[in-house]
């Protein structure tokens, strides 16, 4: 088993190279001997409070991984409920649905086919990730010897389906408008989950990418543009109000107006904040802080107290937890919900915008056209082999802006701004970069690149 596969948030690589049967077997053995320590002794005394959820996606070698992983936790005598082919956000429900310690689910989420992983949660679904116990998994899980011993766990097979159903619908709340919108799946989970939750629902649904066997018509990651192209063509072909692209294991989704124009997923958070707001008034919204300034705007504007954020689903969930805040949303796609057991959703996001757009007489464009109000860059990558000592070196040439360290280095000024953060995994710094005009941001773009290099 190779160690670079336990990342900061999840364990990832390459299967069988990286990741495979024995492996799966040992992480399991690992993660069941952490959750379980992770019990207080009155929830050592719950129903289910010594069980593990396992769930998989739709990857040709989920289902071995599975197996692999649960044999691995039944040799530490933890129990399992095995809730099946299911996206990763209903892993999060099904923990906190059946009261059980934890659960991992088998994913790679957006990489593509040839790779594999498994995604930890805690009691109440929170993340376990590098500085909230996954270091203690792999710790464990590299200095296993064999994948042997006694199988003294059971397994249990549950399935959540129309619980699930359920639970998603609760957020749905239709108006009057009729609606024809497209929905990519990129052969992800997607593919089972909408039919399942959205069906039977007066929406015309045009399906793209569905079918579900473990291969990729593109790869699934919503943010990258060329995999948007099949989905903008029949917005376009069949007059959609709007579409969506989910990921593979359909946490995250991008969402495309009726005329074939990305809305970036800060716009989609400023878009929900008057209408959470407008029921939930005062209460916080949390944001990464790669986000626009129109959604501390926004946010103010309605009433409710911004809570800027580091970029990760560890730390988005927890600054909402933490300030009660109402939902929080991530440049990369991920949306948190408050009623939601504080974690992401992409069925739920897609409840709330169907909500947002059937409740009004406008265009998904005209919707989104005033929160349009700054020229950004997206974010871009640049190769840099010592990452600390080049954000050192912006922060001292940009010494006269507005300088924080919250995540990288971001320097703010009056009619521009940028964060340049380090990747975690590989030798990159990511920079983000708005200003109120596109000359202006011409213009600090290309000065900023000159201290980076070039762009990868």
């Amino acid at each position: 088993m190779d160690p670079a596969i336990f990342k900061a948030y999840d364990i990832r690589g390459i299967y069988p190279d990286q990741i495979d049967e024995e492996g799966a077997w040992k992480i399991g053995y690992a993660a069941a001997q952490f959750l379980r320590s992770m019990l207080s002794g009155y929830q050592r005394g719950q129903a289910n409070a010594q069980c593990i959820c396992v769930g998989r996606d739709m990857r040709t070698h989920s289902q071995s991984l599975s197996n692999a992983l649960i044999e691995g936790m039944n040799s530490t005598g933890a129990n399992v409920i095995d809730v099946g082919l299911i996206d990763t956000p209903q892993m999060y429900f099904a923990i906190n649905h059946l009261g059980t310690c934890g659960g991992v689910q088998v994913t790679a989420s957006h990489n593509p086919a040839k790779y594999n992983g498994f995604k930890i949660s805690g009691i109440e679904a929170k993340p376990v990730g590098a500085d909230t116990g996954l270091k203690d998994v792999e710790h464990i899980a590299m200095a296993l010897l064999h994948t042997k011993g006694n199988a003294d766990g059971s397994v249990e097979k549950y399935d959540l389906t129309q619980a699930y159903k359920e639970h998603v619908l609760k957020f749905l709340k239709l108006g009057d408008r009729k609606l024809r919108i497209a929905i990519d799946a990129s052969n992800g989970m997607a593919g089972k989950s909408v039919p399942a939750v959205f069906g039977d629902l007066p929406i015309e649904m045009e399906c793209i990418n569905f079918e579900h066997d473990g291969t990729f018509k593109h790869d699934p990651n919503p943010l990258v543009e060329e995999n948007l192209a099949e989905l903008k063509q029949v917005i376009k072909d069949k007059r959609c109000d709007f579409g969506v692209c989910f990921d593979g294991d359909a946490d995250r989704l991008m969402m495309i107006d009726e005329n074939g124009r990305n809305i970036g997923c800060d716009l989609m958070t400023a878009l929900m904040v008057p209408y959470f707001l407008e029921h939930n008034p005062s209460c916080t919204v949390v944001y990464d802080l790669r986000s626009s300034l129109v959604v501390q705007e926004e946010i103010l504007k309605h009433g409710g107290i911004p809570r800027r954020e580091r970029v990760g689903h560890s730390f988005m969930k927890k600054a909402l937890r933490d300030s009660h805040g109402v939902f929080g949303g991530e440049l990369s796609g991920h949306f948190y919900y408050r009623d939601n057991f504080y974690a992401d959703s992409g069925m739920i996001t897609l409840s709330h915008v169907l909500n947002i757009v059937s409740n009004s007489d406008k265009p998904v464009s005209k919707l989104i056209e005033p929160l349009r109000r700054y020229a950004n860059s997206s974010e871009i990558n640049f190769k840099v082999d010592d990452k600390t000592k080049k954000m050192n070196e912006l922060a001292r040439k940009f010494s006269d802006g507005d300088v924080d360290h919250l995540d990288g280095v971001t320097v703010r000024y009056k009619d521009w701004w940028f964060n340049c953060r380090p990747s975690n995994t590989e030798p990159y710094l990511r920079l983000n970069i708005e200003a109120e005009s596109q000359d202006e941001l011409d213009e600090k773009l290309k000065l900023i690149e000159g201290l980076l290099g070039s762009r990868v």
